[in-house]
Formats: C-alpha cells, sequence, structure tokens
C-alpha cells in the first residue's frame, strides 16, 4: 500500500476497538475515530506510522520503507509506547486522555478517550482566518496551561498546529495529537530526528542536528495564531531563515486584534530561536490581554521580557 492507502480501512478491528473511519494524521501517525467493541462508546486510535521511515504493507503491518530506516523506525516506535506510557500518567482538562496503548501489526497503537467538536483547522477555514480575538483569547491560555505541564514533565510536542487542536463546546481547547512528542534533550547531543509541519514547524526542527526546546513549541504556538487572524500559515521557516519576506502581525492586522497581542505573536514567530520566548511563562504573559489604564504596566512588562520588541515595534 501505498500513498493515500496507508490508512487502516473502515472495519477493521485493534484489541477491543473497530475502526469507523480516518480522522487524520501527521508525518509521525495515523488517528481514527473507532468504537469500543463492548461498550459502543467512540476512541480516537492514534497509530505510529512515520510517513518518512515506514509504509503499509499489504498484510496491514508497517514495516520499513528501505535498509536504511529499519533502524530509525524502530527506534521511533520504542520510543512512541514509552512515551503512550508517560501520556497515560498526565490528567489535564486540555490534554486527551489515554485509554490504553499496544502492539500490533508490527507497530503501537494508543487509545484516546473521544470528545464531540471539532478541530481548529476547520473554524479558520469556515471562517478564512479573521477568528476574534475574544476566541483567541478563549481557547489559548488553557492550551498554553496543558502544554505547560508537558514541558514541566520533561516532553516536547514538536507537532502543534490548528489540525492537532480539538476544539470543544464554549471554545473549550483539547491538545489531541501526540505522536511526535519526544522527551527533551539537555544538550545537542542525541538529538532525535525531526519531523516537520509546513508554517508551522520552526527553523531548528529543518534542521537534523537543531536544538529544540520550549521556544520551538512556542514557535508552533505563534504560527497557530497567525493563522487563526491569516486563515493559512506564515511562510515556512526555512524559506524565512533565507529571506524573510512575512509581514509582521503588528501591521498585517493591526485594525482587527490588539496591539498586545500582535506582538506576542510576532515575538512567538521570530526565526531566530534565542530571539523567542524561552518558556511558555513568558509568553502567556505576553498574551495577557491589559486594560488601557495598565499601559505603563504594559509597557514594563514587555522591557523586561523582551525589550527588542518593545524598542522596534
Amino acid at each position: 500500500m501505498t500513498g493515500q492507502n496507508k490508512q487502516l480501512p473502515a472495519g477493521t478491528v485493534l484489541e477491543n476497538f473497530r475502526i469507523q473511519r480516518t480522522l487524520g494524521g501527521g508525518g509521525f501517525s495515523i488517528v481514527y475515530l473507532a468504537e469500543e467493541l463492548d461498550s459502543g462508546r467512540k476512541f480516537v486510535i492514534k497509530e505510529y506510522l512515520p510517513s518518512r521511515l515506514a509504509t503499509r504493507a499489504s498484510d496491514r503491518s508497517v514495516m520499513p520503507l528501505a535498509d536504511n530506516t529499519v533502524v530509525a523506525f524502530q527506534k521511533g516506535r520504542m520510543m512512541f509506547f514509552q512515551e503512550a506510557s508517560t501520556l497515560a500518567t498526565l490528567q489535564h482538562d486540555n490534554i486527551v486522555n489515554v485509554r490504553s496503548f499496544f502492539r500490533a501489526n508490527n507497530t503501537v497503537y494508543m487509545a484516546l478517550y473521544y470528545d464531540a467538536g471539532v478541530d481548529l483547522q476547520n473554524y479558520i477555514t469556515r471562517h478564512n482566518g479573521t477568528l476574534s480575538e475574544k476566541f483567541i483569547l478563549t481557547v489559548f491560555p488553557p492550551l498554553i496551561d496543558a502544554l505547560q505541564m508537558i514541558h514541566e514533565k520533561g516532553y516536547l510536542h514538536l507537532d502543534i498546529k490548528p489540525g492537532n487542536i480539538h476544539i470543544r463546546s464554549g471554545g473549550r481547547p483539547l491538545l489531541l495529537d501526540f505522536g511526535a512528542i519526544h522527551q527533551r534533550q539537555l544538550s545537542r547531543q542525541n538529538q532525535v530526528g525531526h519531523v516537520s509541519s509546513l508554517g508551522y514547524s520552526p527553523i531548528e526542527q529543518y534542521n537534523r542536528n537543531g536544538y529544540m526546546g520550549p521556544w520551538t513549541d512556542i514557535y508552533a504556538l505563534g504560527a497557530t495564531l497567525y493563522t487563526c487572524m491569516n486563515g493559512k500559515p506564515p511562510p515556512a521557516a526555512n524559506k524565512r531563515h533565507e529571506s524573510d519576506t512575512m509581514r509582521p502581525a503588528v501591521n498585517a492586522f493591526r485594525k482587527q486584534y490588539s496591539k498586545n497581542l500582535l506582538k506576542a505573536v510576532d515575538w512567538a514567530l521570530e526565526v531566530d530561536p534565542e530571539l523567542r520566548p524561552q518558556s511558555l511563562e513568558d509568553f502567556q504573559q505576553a498574551l495577557q490581554p491589559v486594560e488601557s489604564k495598565d499601559k505603563s504596566m504594559t509597557a514594563s512588562i514587555w522591557d523586561r521580557i523582551n525589550p527588542r520588541l518593545s524598542r522596534t515595534r
């Protein structure tokens, strides 16, 4: 099986789950909607299938693409299983809960509790961007709070984008896709293989030896915010690194959004990792709406956390 046929067909049974349809997926995995055979309850099933390393064989097993991808595929499969077990211990209102994880078809799977709603990409497409500031400030603070807990556990998400953010009733966000999650390395040695999402991954995810940290997820958050406003993601980071022609958010969207929010987006989208927020705490603070009577406080915050942006934008 190749290309579009990598997905398992509807009706496939895995453990105690029957697949109903494919929901999507990223570079590391395929995501399905399934029902539990005993209860009939809906679940999301994530299957480890890294598109650059493996493919689907005729017997539905997942196999490395070539001899030179075997080691990377096996290492990734081991990490996916290990990290699934870690995710099963994470309890947060804005992180999808893990029901179980298991091996089958020469790969590994996660069963995640299903919550009704639509992904953020659906909202963006429906409105051609221009999502309201109220909506943005409803969705992103709890999302950042969830991501901060992941960082505190020593992990990076590495695939934040609108398609991986599930929106439930009342604008309650849910981080749904953890197929790319990796344990953060504290040095450049033994960095894991990277998978990039066009427009959302920063420059360090394009470089084999790129040093990743919280700033990596923050860039993806900034790109997702930019997409909420623009209707499409910013140019790919590797293109921006060569020649950055992207119009800053403070100029492009100044009539639709507050300056404080736009400055935070531009800060997160700095091409140079060292110029971005280095922690989610600083980024969260930069996003906070401030009433006009507190303008002097706002200026002092920006002077402290990003004096360059405070001076130039």
